[in-house]
């Protein structure tokens, strides 16, 4: 049978950011897949070069919009490790609340974004109209819908009072009735969803732990990794269990971002419970980073990994970021031979690409 070509992307109708492919098709079917990579190239790693080790909190945050609080997160721990600076406990439980309140941000997008690829506007509206509900709390409490810029070397910039910490309560609360109700019996029930994902874009569990996948890929396919378990911040002290499943097709990826959105929820609301009283940020005075580290969080897409090189100096000698996305690409590449070409879209989403975090 001849074999045919075709790009997918970088512009595609379905996805927010451009994700590139290179297919190969016989008939319908496909039996190759290439990625290109590199269209959104921003040189950022060069640029955190340039700037003071504190200028970068703001210029690594903007790797991604999305998870931004969490890129600030792991850069500003590895500068702490280098600068031997404790970060007090209610700051500790301050990060673990935006780290959570930027993964329930996360996934509400990505199952909107996977509703509507489906067709499913009503779900994409219902998903979006919940996750307006997080962004409200992120500007109550940040002062920012999006990028949070809370984070800082020391600890975190904004703190919450007992009034906001109601109001925040009562709004989760609130979302949590949502997600309850309208949200999640339609992603894990209705006959649609599962028609669309289920069987679809298989990643056995050999495979995914062979290809270094990371994240719900990883743990959609039974493999139970996340990295909140090793205890940074405050997750020490919290109940972090990982939601996995086991089918490893679309429908596990997508019923453990569903899972998760219940148990960043009730994360959230036990951090506003057990914050400790204190300050929130500690000076770093004239100490400059030295050595070598590395420093790692859990986003919503998976393990990040930051290397951070200083020689004493105001600027880092190298920053080196591994976004999740980059660690699942193998995996997709592994999930696309086979399928449909019409199922291609829904696979890839499935991993939750991010283009401009891996392409930085």
């Amino acid at each position: 049978m001849a074999r045919t070509v075709i790009p997918f992307g970088p512009q595609h109708p379905v996805f927010p950011e451009p994700v590139h492919l290179k297919l190969e098709l016989e008939d319908e079917t496909v039996v190759g897949v290439t990625p290109i990579i590199g269209y959104m190239h921003r040189g950022i790693e060069k640029a955190a070069e340039l700037k003071t080790f504190r200028q970068n909190i703001f210029l690594i945050e903007r790797i991604c919009g999305i998870c931004s609080f969490m890129h600030s997160l792991v850069y500003c721990q590895g500068v702490e490790a280098l600068t031997g600076v404790e970060v007090p406990s209610r700051a500790r439980f301050l990060r673990v609340f935006w780290s959570e309140l930027s993964r329930t941000h996360s996934h509400l997008l990505t199952l909107g974004l996977l509703a509507d690829a489906m067709g499913f506007e009503s779900l994409f509206m219902q998903c979006w109209r919940a996750r307006e509900i997080v962004l409200d709390i992120s500007e109550m409490t940040a002062g920012h819908r999006i990028i949070q810029s809370t984070c800082s070397v020391g600890g975190v910039r904004r703190d919450i009072d007992k009034d906001m910490a109601k109001e925040v309560d009562d709004r989760l609360l609130a979302l949590r009735e949502m997600l309850d109700k309208t949200i999640a019996p339609v992603f894990l029930h209705d006959r649609t969803v599962r028609r669309r994902t289920a069987a679809k874009g298989i990643l056995p569990k050999e495979q995914a732990e062979l290809l270094g996948a990371v994240g719900p890929t990883a743990r959609g396919s039974g493999v139970t990794v996340d990295i909140r378990q090793t205890g940074y911040a405050a997750y020490r002290g919290l109940g972090v269990d990982p939601v996995v499943e086991t089918s490893g097709d679309s429908y596990a990826r997508t019923r453990v971002r569903v899972r998760e959105l219940s148990h960043s929820v009730e994360l959230v609301r036990e951090v506003l419970a057990m914050m400790p009283a204190g300050e929130i940020l500690v000076a770093v005075g004239s100490k400059y980073p030295e050595g070598e580290t590395v420093s790692r969080v859990e986003q919503p897409r998976g393990e990040e990994i930051m290397y951070l090189k200083g020689n004493g100096t105001n600027y880092l000698e190298r920053v080196r970021v591994r976004t999740p996305t980059f660690a699942n690409i193998p995996a997709l590449l592994g999930m696309l031979p086979g399928c449909e070409l019409a199922d291609v879209p829904i696979i890839t989403l499935s991993i939750d690409p991010c283009i401009g975090c891996t392409e930085r």
